[in-house]
């Protein structure tokens, strides 16, 4: 059911404000949906990417700040290849997630931005991903009761198999990959 056309409350600074943090013109795209017809990940997202530039262009900042896929894009980058002006979505979702994080907008699904922060947290202590210290901060992020060992059997066959390590490796630029995200976060 569409809402009420009160309900809407467009924000003209949403399209200058993104346009300028990510320093492109995104005004540019005439929705041929390319991008949304090669994403990789378009069926799990809630927004097609090119609607997601559409509600970015008509000012809807809650609408899209509260969308799943501004937190569920890859940055594979297939959109930017297909797209006929080079429109780069996944650039402008990165502006979105810091948006939503900066005005603490309350995300469609909690558990996605709760998996955001915990591989930014994994990759902060280690330089890279531990896969087991990010899996044990999501699931104590998230709280999901029945759920803590959902992924066990799982992670038994990862491990017996090499592919999941107990301890962290670190990766030799820990220091500086720390420093580049404090940038970011600060940013924020």
């Amino acid at each position: 059911m569409a809402p009420a056309l009160g309900a809407i409350s467009p924000d003209p600074a949403l399209l200058r404000g993104v346009e300028e943090e990510l320093g492109q013109k995104i005004a540019s795209c005439f929705h041929c949906s390319k991008c949304a017809s090669g994403c990789p990940v378009a069926f799990a997202m809630d927004v097609q990417p090119n609607k997601v530039v559409r509600l970015v262009q008509m000012g809807l900042k809650d609408e899209v700040l509260r969308s799943a896929s501004i937190w569920l894009c890859a940055s594979c980058e297939t959109c930017v290849t297909r797209c006929p002006n080079q429109v780069d979505i996944p650039a402008m979702m990165d502006v979105l997630r810091q948006m939503a994080i900066r005005e603490k907008a309350p995300a469609a699904d909690p558990a996605i931005p709760a998996f955001h922060a915990a591989f930014l947290s994994s990759v902060g202590k280690h330089g890279r991903v531990h896969d087991l210290g990010m899996l044990t901060t999501y699931k104590v992020k998230t709280r999901k009761r029945g759920d803590a060992l959902k992924d066990a059997g799982l992670g038994w066959e990862m491990f017996k198999r090499g592919k999941l390590r107990i301890l962290p490796s670190k990766a030799r630029e820990t220091k500086q990959i720390r420093k580049m995200l404090r940038e970011i976060v600060d940013r924020i």
